[in-house]
């Protein structure tokens, strides 16, 4: 048993009769590095442990943290804890959760390498990598930011009734935003590569990647406003996900601001829509065994061939909807209270590669870039409206490329709309991944 996992064992021992006690200990280690033009701009390094402490007594509910993994410490937070509960209104759903009988995946996060790698090398790294960028096309101006992240964690958490987790991972990656020609025709594009140990990035990757999309771009004009086929790149169709996957919260359903709220067992998106949260995938930035409540992760399939199969719930949501929790408590860290939230959503991969969704669409507009997504979404009543950045495409090619242009249209629609699903699944160091999404049409605004 780790030290993490027997501080809370310690902490459960100390509950008294009638209530009962969830231990939750995280630590960590981020690293942040950015750097311009040569030299260090930023660079951060922080280590961070402590508790959240949960007790249930009698209906009523009380959170306490503490910035420390001290027993001393630990039993003030479980005192204050106790009193905070004291203070609260009862209410029925209030509780933790029981084992539900389900077995977490066997995932190997963790790597010893990135522990033991000196922060110099990840400097280097970030400087190399501007310099790769520099070195690719006479076109690029500029090197706005090249950064290095990276994140290790452990957690462990106790419950008296009965859960017991521990968990482990690491994470890193490089990201670089390569400027090309210069002034008000300059163009801006990112580049990245993620991987769980220093070994796993390919930093040619990000700075090819970072070139191209940025290059593409100069030239751009204001196209003439029409109504045509929309084509998504991974990373915007990452963000569509996970706006929708954000409004298929029990807790946004409970609240009546999901726009899916009395749409199950319905079709609310094409055949061949297949969301899911799935935290077992290794492959995920925010791959896990367990949820934050100490329940196994699980594949969650949100929407299936186009019909809404399930709300994603935490046990205290799962309880006020009649339900059962489908393990997707999550924290922003020891220092808050679990609440519903998804760790790693996708869509299922479809069998056409980007060229064939080109060719599919004919003519229509290939979407690089998204700006005001949240300003210019509304996630209640659906309506979509953002300013975005990309290629006219030509008899399935692309063509010009566009920008101050606006795509509008609604969630709802978007999602019947969907004619494409890409198979080139792209993993983003965030809670969703994309793939190249086709959907039949939108509204552009123009000239």
């Amino acid at each position: 048993m780790s030290e993490l996992a027997e501080l809370a064992e310690k902490v459960v021992g100390w509950s008294r009769p009638g209530e009962t006690i969830e231990a939750y200990l995280s630590r960590g280690t981020e690293t942040d590095v950015h750097v311009y033009g040569g030299d260090i701009e930023s660079l951060s390094s922080a280590t961070t442990a402590g508790a959240g402490i949960r007790v249930v007594a009698g209906g009523r509910q009380g959170f306490a943290s503490v910035g420390s993994l001290e027993v001393g410490a630990l039993a003030e937070a479980l005192a204050e804890a106790r009193d905070n509960a004291g203070f609260s209104s009862p209410e029925p759903w209030v509780g933790l959760p029981a084992p539900d009988g389900a077995r977490p995946a066997v995932l190997d996060l963790w790597r010893d390498e990135l522990a033991s790698y000196p922060t110099e090398r990840k400097v280097a790294a970030a400087l190399d990598l501007e310099r790769q960028v520099r070195a690719l096309d006479p076109r690029i101006n500029r090197v706005e930011s090249a950064q290095w992240a990276d994140v290790s964690g452990e957690m462990a958490l106790a419950s008296s009734l009965g859960v017991r987790a521990a968990d482990r991972s690491t994470a890193c990656y490089l990201s670089v935003t390569a400027v090309a020609g210069e002034g008000a025709d300059s163009k801006e594009a990112y580049g990245y590569t993620v991987g769980r140990a220093p070994s796993e990035l390919v930093p040619t990757a990000a700075a090819g990647d970072a070139v191209a999309r940025a290059v593409r771009l100069l030239g751009a004009a204001k196209p003439r406003s029409a109504h045509l086929p929309v084509v998504f790149e991974p990373r915007v169709s990452a963000r569509f996900s996970s706006l929708v996957g954000s409004s298929l919260s029990g807790e946004r359903v409970l609240k009546g601001t999901s726009l899916f709220a009395d749409r199950l067992g319905q079709p609310v998106a094409a055949p061949g829509f297949t969301l899911v949260d799935d935290p077992t995938n290794d492959a995920a930035w925010g791959a896990s065994c367990f949820d934050d409540e100490g329940l196994a992760c699980r594949r969650n399939i949100m929407v299936q061939d186009g019909v809404l199969q399930c709300f994603l719930y935490d046990s205290t949501a799962a309880r006020r909807a009649g339900t059962s929790s489908t393990a997707n408590a999550a924290r922003a860290g020891y220092k808050s209270a679990p609440g519903v939230g998804a760790r790693a959503i996708y869509l299922v991969p479809g069998t056409l590669s980007p060229q064939d969704i080109l060719a599919q669409v004919g003519d229509g507009l290939l979407v690089q870039s998204v700006s005001g997504f949240h300003s210019g979404v509304n996630s209640i009543s659906g309506d979509f409206s953002v300013g975005v950045e990309g290629l006219l495409i030509k008899d399935g090619e692309l063509a010009s490329p566009v920008t101050e242009v606006t795509i509008a249209s609604s969630i709802q629609r978007m999602l019947q709309g969907v004619v494409a699903v890409g198979r080139d699944l792209e993993w983003l160091p965030s809670s969703a991944a994309g793939l190249t999404l086709a959907i039949s049409e939108m509204s552009m605004s123009g000239a």
